[in-house]
C-alpha cells in the first residue's frame, strides 16, 4: 500500500518506528494509502533544516525571490490536472471543485509576485536637525502554518506563498486526511528554484500540532480549522510568545430581501450551501428570507432547484458535489440532521440514506433542507459543516441583520437585494468579518485580505493580501544621523526630550 512520507530538507524523509494514519477514498470508503505521522524528533529535524537555510534564503533580494514565485505559479499551472486528481482523490471534491481549490490558492501565489513592492518600508528625511527615520521588513525566520481538510491546496498556498517570498522558512502541517497534494506542492516549489529546507511538510494530529507550538524556534504560527481547535491553538502558540493566526468555524447567513432577484438567489444559494458538499467555512448553511411571502416563495424555489442537484463520484463531470470526507464526517452530519428535527424543525428534503450504484461503502450524503428554524436550537449555534441548508426566517430587515450579528461565528454574511440604501445599511451594521452584496461567497480577492469575526477568528491579522506580509514580518525602525565636516552635528539627546 502507498506510504506517504513527511518531505524535509528538499525530500521525503524515510523513516522508520513512525505511527501512521490511514488515507481513505471517501467515494468508496475504503483506505487507499497510509502517512507517516512525524513525532517530535522529525520536527526538530525539520525545524533544523529550516534555520540552516533560511538566513541565505532572506539575503537573496526580493525580486529574485519574486522570480521563484513566478515559477512555482507556472509549476501550479502546469501541474493543474494533477493536482487536482490528488484532491479529488483524498477529499471528495468533484474535479472541477478541486481545481477551483488550487485556483484560489494559486492566485495568492500570484500576488506575492509583486513582493518587492510590499515589502517596502517608510522614510521621513528630517526628522529632526540632520536625522533621518526609516523603516524595514524582516523575515520573522522560521514559521509554520497547521491547514485543515477541507482546502488541501487554497489555504497551504495562502499561509506558505507570503511565508516563502517574505524571506521565512516554513514548516507546514496538512491535514492528516489528504495529505498528497500539499507534499506535491512542495515538490514543485523546489523544482521552481526554492532552496532546499525552506519549505518542509510534516504530517499529524495533535502529538505534531502542540510540539510545533512548542517549539522555540518557531516563531509564527498560521492556523485554520475549528472554532474550538483555533482557539486552543491561539492560546497554546501566544503562551509560548509565538505570534498566531487562527481561523476557526461559521455559521454564514444569506439574507433575501423581499425584492431580490428570487431566481438568482436560489442559484446562488444553492450553490454555495451544497457546493463541495457544504465543507466550506464559506458556505451558506443559513438563509433567512424577509417576510412571509418572500420565506414561501423562496423555500419553492429552493426545492426546485435541490432536486435538480446531482451527487456524484468526483469523476463524474456531470455531479454538483461528491461524498463528505469520512465516514465519522457522514455520521456528524447525519446526527445534527436529526437533532435539528428533534428540535422542532420541519425536514422539507432529506439527504440521509443516499446510496450510489457501484459506490455503496461511499460517504455520500444528499442534500438536506430544514425550514421553521429558531436561533434557540442548537443545530442552528452549531456549525455542521455538510450538505444542510436551514431556513430562518425573518419578520423584518432589523430582525434578519440580528441573526448574523448576534451569531458566535462572525466569518461571512450575504444580502440579496435591489436596493442600494438597504444593502449598504446592512454592510455597515452587521457585526461580521466578510460581508457580500449579491454575491453569496464573500471570499476576498488575493490582493485584499480573509478573516472572520469573534469566534471565526482569533489573531490580530487576516489571511493573505497586505495582512499576511505583515504577519510574516517584522518592523525594524531606524533613527540615523551622520557627521558633517568630520565631526557630529552640535546637537546632543536628552531623555525624554531632545535639545
Amino acid at each position: 500500500m502507498k506510504m506517504i512520507a513527511n518531505f524535509i530538507n528538499g525530500g521525503a524523509v524515510a523513516s522508520t518506528g513512525l505511527r501512521t494514519g490511514d488515507v481513505f477514498n471517501p467515494s468508496l470508503g475504503h483506505v487507499q494509502a497510509r502517512v507517516e505521522l512525524a513525532n517530535g524528533s522529525l520536527l526538530d529535524q525539520a525545524v533544523a533544516n529550516a534555520l540552516a537555510a533560511q538566513p541565505a534564503w532572506a539575503s537573496v533580494n526580493p525580486q529574485r525571490r519574486a522570480r521563484v514565485m513566478f515559477r512555482f505559479k507556472e509549476a501550479i499551472e502546469a501541474n493543474m490536472n494533477e493536482l487536482a486528481e490528488m484532491i479529488a482523490l483524498e477529499h471528495g471534491k468533484v474535479i472541477a471543485d478541486a481545481k477551483g481549490d488550487i485556483q484560489r490558492g494559486l492566485e495568492v501565489v500570484e500576488f506575492m509576485c509583486g513582493l518587492p513592492h510590499l515589502l517596502k518600508g517608510e522614510h521621513t528625511e528630517g526628522a529632526g536637525p540632520g536625522i533621518d527615520v526609516y523603516s524595514l521588513r524582516q523575515p520573522l525566520g522560521v514559521v509554520a502554518g497547521i491547514t485543515p481538510f477541507n482546502f488541501p491546496a487554497m489555504i497551504p498556498l495562502w499561509m506558505l506563498a507570503p511565508a516563502i517570498a517574505c524571506g521565512n522558512a516554513f514548516i507546514l502541517k496538512p491535514s492528516e486526511r489528504n495529505p498528497s497534494a500539499p507534499v506535491r506542492l512542495a515538490e514543485l516549489a523546489l523544482e521552481a528554484g526554492l532552496p532546499k529546507g525552506i519549505l518542509n511538510v510534516v504530517h499529524g494530529d495533535k502529538e505534531i500540532v502542540d510540539a510545533i507550538l512548542d517549539h522555540p524556534d518557531i516563531k509564527a504560527v498560521s492556523f485554520v480549522g475549528s472554532s474550538d481547535i483555533a482557539q486552543y491553538v491561539y492560546g497554546r502558540g501566544a503562551a509560548n510568545g509565538k505570534r498566531m493566526q487562527c481561523m476557526g468555524g461559521a455559521k454564514n447567513h444569506a439574507i433575501v430581501m423581499p425584492d431580490a432577484d428570487l431566481d438568482q438567489a436560489v442559484a446562488d444559494i444553492v450553490g454555495a450551501a451544497y457546493g463541495s458538499a457544504g465543507e466550506r467555512c464559506m458556505a451558506l448553511p443559513v438563509v433567512s428570507p424577509v417576510g412571509e411571502a418572500t420565506a414561501v416563495a423562496l423555500r419553492q424555489k429552493l426545492v426546485a432547484a435541490i432536486g435538480d442537484l446531482r451527487v456524484g463520484v468526483p469523476t463524474d463531470p456531470d455531479a454538483h458535489y461528491g461524498p463528505v470526507v469520512s465516514a465519522q464526517h457522514k455520521a456528524r452530519v447525519e446526527a445534527y440532521i436529526q437533532l435539528a428535527v428533534d428540535e422542532g424543525s420541519e425536514l422539507v428534503v432529506d439527504g440521509r440514506g443516499l446510496t450510489l450504484q457501484g459506490h455503496e461503502e461511499g460517504y455520500f450524503l444528499g442534500p438536506t433542507l430544514l425550514d421553521h428554524v429558531r436561533p434557540d436550537m442548537q443545530s442552528y449555534r452549531d456549525e455542521i459543516f455538510g450538505p444542510v441548508l436551514q431556513i430562518l426566517r425573518a419578520s423584518s430587515f432589523k430582525e434578519a441583520i440580528s441573526y448574523p450579528s448576534s451569531h458566535a461565528y462572525g466569518n461571512g454574511v450575504a444580502i440579496f437585494t435591489r436596493n442600494g440604501d438597504a444593502a449598504r445599511q446592512f454592510a455597515s451594521a452587521v457585526q461580521v468579518g466578510m460581508v457580500g452584496i449579491n454575491v453569496p461567497i464573500p471570499v476576498p480577492v488575493a490582493y485584499h485580505s480573509f478573516g472572520g469575526w469573534k469566534r471565526s477568528g482569533f489573531g490580530d491579522l487576516n489571511q493573505y493580501g497586505t495582512d499576511g506580509v505583515r504577519f510574516y514580518t517584522q518592523v525594524k525602525t531606524v533613527t540615523q544621523r551622520w557627521p558633517q565636516g568630520g565631526s557630529v552635528i552640535d546637537q546632543s539627546f536628552v531623555i525624554p526630550t531632545m535639545s
